[in-house]
């Protein structure tokens, strides 16, 4: 139905691809169905303002970022069939659709840890939001003060990662200045004792904070830059603060390809940084050309320079750029979020167990704490 690299329609497996995909849908429906009742929940939503209902938010902001994507996958098939005309949809109208879904899904995160089971007072929320709150907001007014405030997305996106961060570090702070009072240890110590007794919920709090990792990652593409140019050796151009100057073009061959290297120099405010080494290749066998791309990474950005291969004239170089800022958060982000998940797999060192009676006709829980 859709173009893609995962469309296996036109090939031999399509229908063995399509019936596989049917049988799993028709399998899972009547396990839904046949499991229901048990799949109901035995409490209702007392609240609108309760950590139950900021679950509920979730998953429909989740199904929401769902719909979109599968609504912009579709929606040239549609077209097609309704118009006869085939509109096509790009990068830009999955961001619009995504990046507001995306703020929801992280206000959620920094909101779930601070509200209340079953029902939360203003009182409490005033208490709970108050520095989170103003943490984000301070950040903000900082970034925009500093020029962020041509790109309002990323500017929203840091103060969310800001609030979550916020609420994040108030819920280990409270936790662990708890027992440093009562056993005197190091805060440090008393954190990880902390992650200990409950390792589920501060686990989760870990991937919370992979998460914001991840987001502060995905802003710094608001503040992307690329040139494209064609050097002569010994000439140079600039992007972002960066000075890149064509040192020379060195050819060599083996039995798989033949490669073009460009030495590039890089510089900024005048100070060297050393040399980058793209290469551009053409495989003999395949008679196809591929690009090795050079990589300079960083904290707050990486460089990226990319060795086309000669101009029409065979007189230069064609060497496109790239500055991607922040790119490397999201990989910090990923570790932290792994790390997290394996703390939520340590079984906790105090354990709640329910048991089940029936008084009446009402079953009742009653919780024990086991150590």
């Amino acid at each position: 139905m859709v173009s893609s690299v995962h469309a296996f329609a036109q090939s031999s497996i399509g229908t063995y691809f399509v019936t596989f995909l049917a049988i799993g849908l028709a399998a899972t429906i009547y396990l839904i169905l046949d499991r229901l009742p048990y799949l109901k929940s035995e409490a209702r939503l007392e609240s609108v303002v309760s950590r139950e209902s900021s679950f509920m938010f979730n998953n429909l902001i989740l199904l929401a970022s769902c719909f979109a994507v599968l609504w912009g996958t579709l929606f040239p098939v549609i077209s097609e069939a309704v118009t006869g005309e085939k509109i096509s949809v790009d990068a830009p109208f999955f961001n619009r659709i995504n990046v507001p879904i995306a703020f929801g899904l992280m206000l959620l995160t920094g909101i779930g840890p601070l509200i209340a089971w079953r029902r939360s007072s203003m009182e409490s929320l005033r208490r709970a939001f108050f520095w989170p709150s103003i943490a984000g907001i301070a950040l903000m007014a900082v970034l925009a003060f500093l020029g962020v405030y041509e790109h309002p997305y990323a500017l929203v996106s840091f103060g969310l990662c800001m609030f979550v961060t916020t609420t994040i570090f108030s819920e280990f702070w409270k936790g662990a200045s708890a027992i440093r009072a009562k056993s005197g240890t190091g805060l440090l110590a008393a954190a990880v004792e902390l992650t200990h007794r409950n390792t589920r919920r501060y686990g989760g709090y870990l991937v919370h904070m992979g998460i914001v990792f991840m987001f502060i990652g995905y802003t710094g593409a608001a503040f992307n830059k690329d040139v494209t140019k064609e050097v002569a050796p010994g000439q140079s151009f600039d992007i972002g603060r960066y000075t890149i100057r064509a040192a020379e073009v060195q050819q060599t061959e083996n039995a798989n390809y033949a490669s073009q290297k460009l030495i590039a120099e890089v510089s900024r405010a005048g100070k060297s940084l050393g040399t980058l080494e793209p290469e551009h290749r053409f495989y003999k066998s395949s008679q196809q050309p591929t690009s090795e791309v050079a990589i300079r990474r960083r904290l707050n950005e990486d460089l990226y320079i990319n060795f086309a291969g000669p101009s029409t004239d065979n007189t230069k170089a064609v060497v496109q750029a790239y500055v991607f800022p922040l790119v490397s958060w999201i990989w910090i982000g990923f570790w932290v979020l792994a790390m997290g998940t394996l703390v939520c797999l340590i079984p906790s060192k105090i354990r709640l167990s329910y048991a089940r009676t029936q008084v009446v006709g009402v079953t009742q829980k009653h919780a024990t704490v086991e150590k």
